[in-house]
């Protein structure tokens, strides 16, 4: 499974070319997804940085264009929170064929009150979640119809201690932020497994790859000004925390790999390589609950009906 990587080393500053491709990442404004995004730039692909604001977006490419010479960036309009526009967002897209996306996009809630989205499903769990999973139904056509098209689902290592409830998706009973968010991202890497596994009974050549960064903080992220600038001072106070963790910078390197490494198969987690909260990108063993089969069926289902989309997503 990684001979290619290991007669080849995967170096994170100079991923292979990527020139005639195009890739679209979620959320690429900002965070981990603003990092993807520039890295995948410096690739010669195209990099379309799916986003709900235009003045973010903007900014994006302008930090992009500053930093990789000849970068070719693009803004697609995406708001996962509303379903009724993926289907005109990704028309928006213009593209005959799409080699990646990245469902990077996401929303974390600190404090209460329990919000909804615009079909009224709770705001992280229908964001993260149900917003790709509906994105993926209208992008199946763009991905089966690239060589080897490639979905890379961005979960969290806080999904590790997390356990979906199948009768409270939405967390109406007991709304907790913090447990509310790692169900959101437990519920996004089950859904990625369970993608592939329907990709490879239908015979499809696209293949589904979760990925996540470990811990990832602002204060260890080099500043990409006007997008976001780490102060001195943060960095200075951040230096003990580097033990452990890094940068959102590092933490892109797992998911640029799962886009573009050759030897990367369906169905795979990639994240960090020390402990899976820092260093350089590795193939991980799957957790067993996002595993499950019967857990994954059974959020597939609900998923669909929530969200409204045929069960097969496109792909058939």
């Amino acid at each position: 499974m990684f001979s290619a990587s290991r007669s080849q080393p995967w170096d994170v500053h100079r991923p292979p070319a990527a020139e005639g491709r195009t890739f679209l990442v979620t959320g690429g404004n900002a965070g981990i997804g603003y990092f993807v995004a520039e890295q995948l730039a410096a690739t010669g692909a195209v990099v379309v940085l799916g986003s709900r604001d235009t003045a973010k977006a903007d900014a994006a490419m302008a930090s992009i264009r500053s930093r990789v010479s000849g970068a070719r960036v693009r803004h697609l309009w995406l708001d996962l929170a509303d379903l009724s526009t993926l289907k005109t967002a990704v028309d928006g897209l213009d593209i005959d064929h799409l080699d990646a996306v990245v469902h990077n996009a996401g929303v974390a809630l600190d404090d209460p009150p329990r919000r909804e989205t615009v079909d009224g499903h709770e705001l992280m769990f229908g964001t993260n979640h149900l917003g790709h999973f509906a994105l993926t139904q209208w992008l199946a056509p763009l991905l089966s119809a690239a060589p080897a098209g490639r979905i890379v689902t961005v979960g969290s290592f806080a999904a590790r201690s997390e356990r979906l409830d199948l009768d409270d998706l939405q967390s109406t009973r007991d709304y907790r932020p913090k447990r509310t968010y790692g169900r959101s991202k437990l519920a996004q890497m089950c859904f990625g497994f369970e993608l592939d596994r329907r990709l490879r009974a239908a015979g499809s050549t696209v293949l589904s790859v979760v990925a996540h960064p470990g811990g990832a903080l602002d204060s260890l992220t080099p500043s990409r000004p006007p997008v976001r600038v780490t102060t001195s001072g943060e960095r200075l106070r951040a230096l003990p925390a580097g033990l452990l963790v890094q940068g959102k910078d590092a933490g892109a390197w797992p998911v640029v790999r799962a886009v573009l490494d050759p030897a990367v198969r369906g169905g795979q987690l990639w994240g960090p390589r020390v402990f899976g909260l820092r260093g350089t990108p590795r193939c991980e063993p799957v957790p067993s609950h996002m595993a499950d089969r019967a857990v994954a069926a059974r959020l597939w289902a609900a998923s669909s009906e929530l969200t409204g989309t045929d069960s097969h997503l496109g792909f058939r």
